[in-house]
């Protein structure tokens, strides 16, 4: 941390407040007088505009990877001292650079269960066309679909870490087989979770519903492409509600439009928001999420109680929650 003197005046700006809630889920103001908090609801995706913007500032709080954080934006802030991103790690923060350039990168705590719960909400709306049969419906229209049932079913996991092993409990009470694929999984590991190890071929050609939950990284990036969702059997389905990136997304679309993938249930994107033209917004084998899967009351009472004391704590020369 910096030795130099705080600032008599500590402004704090919080990024990315879509829902107008940061306010109202932590006690702010016992930050003290000379503290100064501002709330962003709008998402900035120019640099300049960006730099523009939180130029001002002496700490930012970051919700996940909304906002990018590159060498070239934290070397444009130079007033920065605290980098306070929810969660407890943030692949859209370079922190190398940030230690570099004296700016302190905390993280906070946060729940497993939450994206685990969307994942199943996705698929069942995925598998039985729910959204589908709620707009025929107030359209004035009567079933308008078959649905698929899960019970009998394989399940593919990519990834049997804590939210795969939660999903592959319910899996399991539903009455589906489970496999699971990972580069570090094995059969002892998987089979701890009622799943079957596969290698990642073996694990797509069987799957009637593939799910994934990795952590995006260099290993993960394009770990689905063309090649591999051909493998998918006729009728599958692609639940994602980890990282856009790890599935090709070129690929991914032209699956769903030649009708080689049955459909996808996508809570993640490359690009956050989705644009507007994008070509998943019209497709209609698919239901899309706005990244939710961390979005729920309780999650973001513990991230902006967490960041609001990283906050305190470093204004008070104490230890914060480094990355």
């Amino acid at each position: 941390m910096s030795s130099s003197p705080l600032p008599a005046s500590f402004r704090v700006a919080v990024l990315d407040d879509y829902q107008r809630v940061a306010r109202s889920l932590a006690a702010w103001d016992t930050l003290g007088p000379g503290v100064e908090v501002e709330f962003f609801h709008d998402h900035v995706a120019d640099a300049r505009a960006l730099v523009h913007r939180l130029s001002p500032f002496d700490a930012i709080v970051a919700m996940r990877e909304r906002t990018p954080f590159p060498r070239a934006v934290l070397a444009e802030l130079p007033r920065l001292r605290l980098l306070v991103t929810t969660g407890a790690r943030n692949a859209a923060i370079d922190v190398a650079a940030a230690r570099e350039l004296g700016v302190v990168v905390s993280g906070t705590g946060g729940l497993p269960y939450p994206t685990a719960e969307l994942t199943w909400g996705l698929l069942l709306a995925l598998a039985r066309n729910i959204p589908r049969e709620d707009r025929a419906v107030r359209a004035g229209e009567w079933q308008t679909s078959l649905g698929l049932g899960l019970s009998g079913k394989t399940l593919g996991l990519l990834g049997l870490g804590r939210l795969g092993a939660q999903v592959a409990r319910v899996a399991l009470a539903f009455g589906m087989r489970v496999t699971a694929y990972s580069q570090n999984l094995t059969p002892e590991r998987a089979a701890e979770h009622g799943a079957t190890f596969l290698p990642l071929d073996e694990l797509l050609s069987g799957a009637d519903v593939v799910s994934i939950h990795l952590v995006l990284s260099e290993r993960t990036r394009g770990l689905l492409g063309a090649r591999e969702l051909d493998l998918l059997k006729p009728g599958a389905l692609l639940v994602n509600t980890s990282r856009g990136p790890i599935v090709d997304e070129r690929a991914l679309i032209e699956a769903l439009t030649s009708g080689r993938l049955a459909g996808a249930a996508l809570d993640v994107f490359d690009t956050e928001p989705l644009p507007a033209e994008h070509p998943l917004r019209r497709l209609p084998n698919t239901v899309i999420t706005p990244h939710l899967g961390y979005v729920t009351e309780e999650t973001y009472r513990i991230f902006y109680g967490d960041a609001l004391e990283d906050i305190a704590a470093f204004r008070a020369g104490q230890p914060v929650r480094v990355l």
